[in-house]
């Protein structure tokens, strides 16, 4: 049985000041899905997409947008517990939503800005 070609995407991409990257999911490096429930799952999925950042020159604290994909409502709470271990007040603007997944439970993309002097309007305004 010969290998799967890899999908057609980038890890990211640049567009002056943006980065934009590709949705990350909890893989680990030989591209197995982390043992564990969101928790563990979300940790793994935010490790890579700061290592994707860092490939592409961003942090996390770059970050302005984030969009996750979680496949049940009742996986946010524990995503919210690990999604602050990752980002600070104030928090990248986010959209979550609920839907099937390639694989495991989370997938989550961001767009950073590389440019200092990020604008901060709205934050403590969460709808999540």
């Amino acid at each position: 049985m010969s290998k799967s070609p890899a999908p057609p995407l980038s890890r990211y991409r640049c567009a002056g000041d943006l980065v934009f990257t590709s949705g990350q999911l909890p893989r680990l490096a030989d591209g197995s899905i982390v043992a564990g429930g969101i928790e563990e799952q979300a940790r793994q999925a935010l490790t890579n997409l700061e290592a994707a950042l860092a490939q592409a020159g961003a942090r996390l604290d770059q970050v302005v947008k984030v969009t996750a994909w979680l496949t049940d409502a009742s996986l946010m709470p524990g995503f919210n517990t690990v999604y602050r271990e990752f980002f600070a007040e104030p928090y990248p603007a986010r959209s979550t939503v609920i839907s099937g997944l390639v694989a495991g439970d989370v997938e989550i993309e961001a767009v950073a800005c590389l440019t200092q002097g990020i604008d901060t309007g709205g934050a403590g305004k969460n709808a999540d």
